[in-house]
């Protein structure tokens, strides 16, 4: 029997899926890292996240109503692997002056990757017709290139100029 072939509106699915898991992960890991975090503008940008990250779910939630697809999750490898070397830097880094910019490294490579993702849904959302899908899908991008820029700022301003004077001290 032939296999049904793979369209366009497929992959969408199946990468909608994908950063679906990828939200709820971090749902779960920025609370760990706004803790672990020494610098108050790096534990407050890391909460501002964490609410702005469940208004992107919700949003999520809508588009698979627009597509009538439950709204499920597919295991991201790419986001665990991320989140495994934020782990990692938690543990190596604990209590050392560089901590924290690690720890805003991470969230980086995080924002990247979804900037990523939701940049090519929301292309395809335009290209399948979707335009409702499309308009959330953007709103989501920018919020994360605007977390990605307030986090450059902090590492710039704050935590990377600290990180080095504490080891200098």
């Amino acid at each position: 029997m032939a296999k049904k072939p793979m369209l366009l509106r497929d992959l969408f699915h199946e990468t909608l899926k994908d950063i679906y898991f990828a939200e709820n992960k971090i749902l779960k890991t920025l609370p760990k890292m706004a803790k672990a975090a020494h610098s108050k503008d790096l534990q407050r940008a890391f909460s501002k996240h964490l609410r702005e990250t469940e208004g992107q779910v919700k949003r999520l939630n809508q588009i698979f109503k627009i597509i009538g697809k439950p709204a499920r999750g597919k295991t991201c490898t790419a986001i665990n692997g991320i989140a495994e070397e934020g782990a990692e830097i938690m543990k190596d880094f604990k209590g050392m002056p560089a901590l924290d910019a690690g720890l805003l490294a991470a969230a980086q490579a995080v924002e990247h990757y979804e900037m990523s993702r939701y940049g090519t849904l929301r292309t395809w959302a335009e290209e399948l017709g979707m335009p409702d899908a499309a308009k959330l899908l953007q709103a989501t991008l920018d919020e994360e290139k605007a977390t990605d820029l307030a986090l450059t700022k902090i590492a710039k301003s704050v935590v990377n100029v600290e990180a080095e004077q504490e080891l200098v001290s």
